[in-house]
């Protein structure tokens, strides 16, 4: 077995553990940041807390866009974004793992009963090779799951292939300011936390640029503390070594081109 392969199983069966128990970040390993859990969802039970940003905030999304979620779990930014570009838009969430399916596909008959809208879909597939058209969407957008991937720059060159001319990637994830000791770099369970897999910050945005992407900025930039691991088992046994090792970003970039329609 490759070795990609062998990541993409340690990541499902790890996220499909979470899936299958519905927990959030106080009860088990994964890259939640709790400040970033949202009460107010439409559907509560879509919000995991496995989240380390908010670029739905960030993505100005408009009326009749269309959107792909990279790696959208139970749906949290899929439903959020839904609500913005409403009936004339659409949403597409791509994710390889089947319990996250599952529970997402629940929680959309949800969304739909609470906001009247049938406007997001669900595809099985790896963020490495996406299961969409050449430019069938005019933003991407992911929320800390990049970092789990085996090939980074492969996932950026696929979102740049699903993007219109002009269309924009907004992104939040893990990046790494200095080098992780060897023992933290080979743990499975730092791996599915989404720290032992994520790469420098300088080689994560030369991957943006590298994909063809211009205007890449980072919008917000939060250092990692201990304080963040506090209810995760996993992540609070290492918290010191850990301490400003990390930190998570939100980023955009434009895919260059006009883009005259949506």
């Amino acid at each position: 077995m490759k070795q990609s392969d062998r990541t993409h199983d340690l990541v499902k069966k790890a996220y499909g553990e979470v899936a299958r128990a519905g927990r959030d970040c106080r009860e088990g390993s994964n890259c939640c940041n709790k400040h970033y859990v949202m009460p107010d969802h439409p559907v509560p039970g879509a919000d995991l807390g496995l989240s380390c940003g908010n670029p739905v905030s960030f993505a100005q999304l408009r009326e009749g866009d269309a959107v792909l979620d990279l790696g959208s779990g139970a749906g949290r930014d899929a439903f959020l974004a839904a609500q913005r570009v409403g009936a004339t838009g659409r949403v597409i969430g791509v994710d390889m793992t089947p319990e996250m399916l599952e529970l997402a596909a629940r929680n959309a008959e949800k969304f739909r009963e609470t906001t009247g809208l049938s406007n997001v879909e669900f595809r099985k597939g790896q963020i490495e090779r996406l299961p969409l058209r050449d430019g069938e969407v005019n933003v991407v957008m992911s929320n800390c799951v990049i970092n789990l991937s085996p090939d980074k720059p492969a996932v950026f060159r696929e979102a740049f292939r699903a993007l219109r001319a002009g269309g924009r990637l907004l992104v939040s994830d893990i990046v790494l300011l200095r080098p992780l000791a060897e023992e933290l770099r080979h743990s499975e369970a730092l791996y599915a936390a989404c720290i032992a897999g994520a790469i420098g910050k300088a080689e994560y945005l030369q991957a943006i640029r590298d994909a063809g992407f211009a205007q890449v900025e980072i919008l917000a930039d939060h250092l990692y503390s201990s304080a963040d691991a506090a209810g995760d088992p996993i992540t609070t046994q290492v918290g010191a070594d850990l301490e400003g090792a990390a930190a998570s970003i939100t980023v955009s970039a434009v895919k260059p081109g006009c883009c005259c329609e949506r």
